[in-house]
C-alpha cells in the first residue's frame, strides 16, 4: 500500500505568501496570504518579516482546520542560497544562514527554507526546498559572456521548468532524463532552458533582463546604448536596474504587464499594442532558436508554460515560427507548489536521495 504523507508548502513572494497542504499530490487546500505593500515596507529586510509571516501561516492553518501535528514534511520556496544543482535537499544550518544573508541576493524567496525549517522544527518533522532559483547545471562552454570580469550565470525559473519537463516525460512515456527539451517559461520575467537529459545545460538570466523583454523585464540590451544611458547623467544606479527589471518590456511600453490587458487594447483596434506583442513573440522565438543550437538541433520536444501560456494568440505567434524545430506542447500557468511537494515525495518514496547542501 502507498503511503500517503501528508505535506505543508510554503512560497513567500513579494507582498504576498502562497500555502499548500497537500495529500500525496492531492491538493487539499492552496491560499494566497496577501501583504498590504504599506506594511511590507515597514520591514527593514527580508528577514525582519520572518515572524510576520510565520505568523499568518499558523493562523491560516489553523482557520483551515489543519492541525500541525498531521503534517509529515515541510517544503519551502528554495531563494538565493549558493548555486547548487536541481534536486530535493533537506534544510540544514549552513543553508538557513546563507539564506539569511542573501548570499546570492536579497528576495522574499529567501524566507522559503527559514519558514519551512522553523515550522517543520516545531513538530519534529524534516523540512526541504526543491529545485531552487540558483539552480545551476550550466555547461561550461555556455558561461562565457565575451568579457572575462563577467560569467554568465543561473537565474531562471528552475522549479516550474523542471515540473512541466517531467510532466511532459510521463506523457511521451519516459523519464526526464530521457530527453531533450526546450522549456520556455512565460511570466513577467521569460526564460527559456535548454534541458539536455535531465539538466538545464543554458539558460538566459531573466532575472536580470537576459534574453527576450517580457512583461516587465528588457531583455538583452544593445550594450553600447545601455552604456550611453549609464552615463548620460540621467540616472542612478538604481534607476537604470529598476528600468531594466520591473519598468522594462510590455511596461515600458504599453504602461502595463498584464497580458490581458494588452490583448484587450488589440481587440480595440490599438496597432502598437499588437506590434510589441508581436515584437515580444517573436524575441521569445528567437531565444527557443537560438537553444535549438545548442543542442544541436537534437530537440525532441517544446514546451510552453507559465501564465502567458493561456493567451492562444501569443502561443500561435510563437509556434508559427519554432515549429518546424520540434513538436510544441503547451502547459499554461505554474505547477510550483505541486512541484514542490512531488520533488519531498521522490525523496520519501525512496524514487531519488535527498541532496546535501554544503
Amino acid at each position: 500500500m502507498t503511503n500517503v504523507y501528508r505535506l505543508l508548502a510554503i512560497n513567500p513572494g513579494s507582498t504576498s505568501t502562497k500555502i499548500s497542504v497537500f495529500d500525496n499530490e492531492e491538493d487539499i487546500f492552496t491560499e494566497v496570504i496577501r501583504h498590504p505593500k504599506d506594511i511590507i515596507d515597514k520591514f527593514d529586510s527580508i528577514y525582519d518579516q520572518f515572524n510576520f509571516r510565520k505568523t499568518l501561516i499558523l493562523n491560516c492553518l489553523h482557520d483551515k482546520g489543519i492541525e500541525l501535528n498531521t503534517i509529515d514534511a515541510v517544503v519551502g520556496r528554495g531563494g538565493n542560497m549558493k548555486p547548487v544543482t536541481g534536486g530535493t535537499y533537506k534544510i540544514n544550518s549552513q543553508m538557513l544562514e546563507d539564506l539569511k544573508i542573501g548570499v546570492m541576493g536579497q528576495h522574499a524567496s529567501n524566507l522559503g527554507g527559514i519558514l519551512a525549517y522553523e515550522i517543520a522544527s516545531e513538530i519534529n518533522v524534516y523540512s526541504y526546498i526543491v529545485d531552487p532559483v540558483v539552480v545551476d547545471e550550466l555547461e561550461d562552454i555556455a558561461r562565457f559572456s565575451g568579457m572575462p570580469e563577467i560569467q554568465r550565470k543561473s537565474k531562471d525559473h528552475p522549479l516550474n521548468q523542471k515540473a512541466v519537463a517531467r510532466k511532459a516525460s510521463i506523457e511521451l512515456g519516459g523519464n526526464y532524463e530521457d530527453y531533450n527539451f526546450l522549456v520556455a517559461h512565460l511570466g513577467g520575467g521569460i526564460s527559456i532552458g535548454v534541458h539536455k537529459k535531465g539538466k538545464i545545460i543554458d539558460v538566459n538570466n531573466a532575472l536580470d533582463g537576459d534574453g527576450p523583454f517580457s512583461p516587465e523585464r528588457t531583455g538583452g540590451l544593445p550594450v553600447g546604448s545601455v552604456i550611453d544611458l549609464c552615463f548620460s547623467g540621467k540616472y542612478s544606479k538604481e534607476e537604470i536596474r529598476k528600468k531594466i527589471v520591473g519598468n522594462g518590456g510590455l511596461v515600458a511600453y504599453l504602461g502595463t504587464n498584464d497580458g490581458r490587458e494588452v490583448q484587450k487594447r488589440i481587440g480595440q483596434g490599438d496597432q502598437k499594442a499588437l506590434l510589441v506583442y508581436q515584437a515580444m513573440a517573436y524575441q521569445i522565438s528567437k531565444e527557443i532558436g537560438a537553444g535549438a543550437t545548442a543542442l544541436k538541433g537534437d530537440v525532441d520536444v517544446i514546451l510552453l508554460t507559465g501564465g502567458l501560456a493561456y493567451d492562444q494568440e501569443l502561443i500561435q505567434w510563437i509556434e508559427d515560427r519554432v515549429s518546424f524545430i520540434a513538436r510544441v506542447m503547451v502547459y499554461p500557468g505554474e505547477f510550483e507548489m505541486l512541484a514542490m511537494v512531488q520533488g519531498v515525495l521522490r525523496v520519501l518514496n525512496n524514487i531519488e536521495k535527498e541532496k546535501d547542501y554544503i
